[in-house]
């Protein structure tokens, strides 16, 4: 596969500046040390306020760390965002999403509570997503304390992060304890059939997330090799056979991304379920292309997730 020719010139110094790196067992530990280079602004550090936390866990598991970001200067209760790092459900942390938090939660004008889930391989399926459940649900316990409005309490992640937060919503809706306002879904890791698919697309997965990283990924998180039969649907969302009653949903990839094809397919069936979806396919666009911080793709893309969170967040639409 060489697919350079079609990633947006203006991308490719970020490309070009992205650290190269092998996921296996052998080199986890160093992927996880890996640190992308970030800033958190100095202005945001003013205007948002950040605590960390220790909450309930699943039944008879240990605590769930969550980090809190609220504006400083709100009044009355603020909807919230109830966020998911990415990582292939290997590596990441909520507090490496810093710099994108602060600045976030004073843009949607929201709360954030970002989870601390239990990693793969160590931690196999159901973990993660009950670990996401019960800071969920402490959420909502506590919104008043929290200064949060519980009507307005949506979930969000990236890339396995929206991958969790795609199955939180159906946890959720199928539970029936906690009534969602949206998904905000950011190039989800959905379905572990993409691993096996006979006909895998001929131009996605070149960077960054590759189809061999994606493999790795999955069968830590299943503890099975990623397309066997019988995974659930709340490890893998696309796994799911029914999606009505799923809340409104904001669904972006780039066309280059290994997750391409999962995720307008969920987000075509997530239509012909009755869901309200806005999709956003960015040209020249690899998985995680929007932290380029100098690409107008990328530029483009966060400005569309924070309009539809301003929108979710705030009208409902």
């Amino acid at each position: 596969m060489n697919t350079r020719h079609l990633v947006d010139p203006q991308l490719g110094p970020f490309l070009d500046a992205l650290p190269a790196f092998e996921l296996s067992a052998e080199t986890l530990a160093a992927v996880r040390a890996i640190v992308f280079p970030s800033a958190v602004d100095a202005a945001a550090v003013d205007a948002v306020a950040m605590s960390v936390r220790s909450v309930p866990g699943p039944p008879g598991g240990a605590e769930v760390g969550v980090i809190i970001y609220t504006p400083r200067q709100s009044t009355g209760p603020l909807p919230c965002i109830v966020h998911m790092h990415g990582g292939g459900y290997v590596a990441g942390s909520a507090a490496s999403a810093e710099p994108r938090h602060r600045p976030l939660a004073l843009a949607a004008g929201c709360v954030i509570v970002s989870v601390e889930y239990r990693l793969a391989p160590e931690t196999t399926f159901p973990g993660a997503i009950e670990d996401c459940y019960a800071a969920l649900a402490w959420t909502f316990a506590n919104s008043r304390t929290l200064n949060i409005d519980a009507r307005r309490i949506g979930v969000m992640g990236e890339s396995a992060g929206g991958g969790l937060a795609a199955a939180l919503a159906l946890l959720a809706r199928d539970r029936g304890e906690y009534p969602l306002a949206f998904q905000h879904l950011i190039y989800p890791m959905l379905d572990d059939r993409t691993c096996t698919t006979p006909d895998p697309h001929p131009h996605t997965g070149e960077f960054l997330w590759t189809a061999h990283k994606n493999a790795f990924g999955w069968a830590s998180l299943l503890g099975v090799p990623p397309g066997s039969a019988d995974v659930s649907s709340y490890a893998a969302a696309a796994r799911a056979e029914d999606l009505s009653g799923l809340p409104p949903t904001f669904l972006s990839t780039g066309a280059l991304d290994l997750f391409l094809e999962e995720d307008i397919e969920y987000a075509r069936r997530l239509l012909r379920a009755g869901v309200p979806v806005e999709l956003h396919v960015y040209p020249g666009a690899f998985h995680a292309f929007d932290l380029a911080p100098d690409a107008q793709v990328a530029r483009d893309a966060n400005r569309d997730s924070i309009a539809a969170l301003r929108r979710a967040l705030h009208t409902g639409h």
